[in-house]
């Protein structure tokens, strides 16, 4: 079993920016790919941006150039670098863990608000 938390969500105007943490328990995280999904309300959860185990990277379209995600395995934590924030990234950020067929756990959400 997988614990995944998420912390750094907040209240910002548009153009600043926010770094998301997501801290996962155990010594199992180098295993996993990683993943960043976003959810507004009354939208389907979304992928922001994903990182594999051997740190390959891929964006949304909506936040290329803006967000950089990465990994720290030594320390069991996932980031999301969020800059140039848009009203249109509020959501419920969400860290997500997946090693295949075998296990996929999720984090409790933190709230992201970008005022205009």
């Amino acid at each position: 079993q997988v614990q995944l938390v998420e912390s750094g969500g907040g209240l910002v105007q548009a153009g600043e920016s926010l770094r998301l943490s997501c801290a996962a328990s155990g010594n199992i995280f180098r295993f996993f790919a990683m993943g960043w999904y976003r959810q507004a309300p009354g939208k389907q959860r979304e992928l922001v941006a994903a990182i594999t185990r051997g740190g390959s990277t891929n964006y949304a379209d909506s936040v290329k150039g803006r967000f950089t995600i990465s990994r720290d395995n030594a320390k069991n934590t996932m980031y999301l670098q969020m800059n140039s924030l848009k009203p249109e990234d509020t959501a419920v950020y969400y860290c997500n863990a997946d090693s295949g067929p075998i296990a996929n756990y999720w984090g409790q959400g933190t709230q992201v608000t970008v005022s205009s």
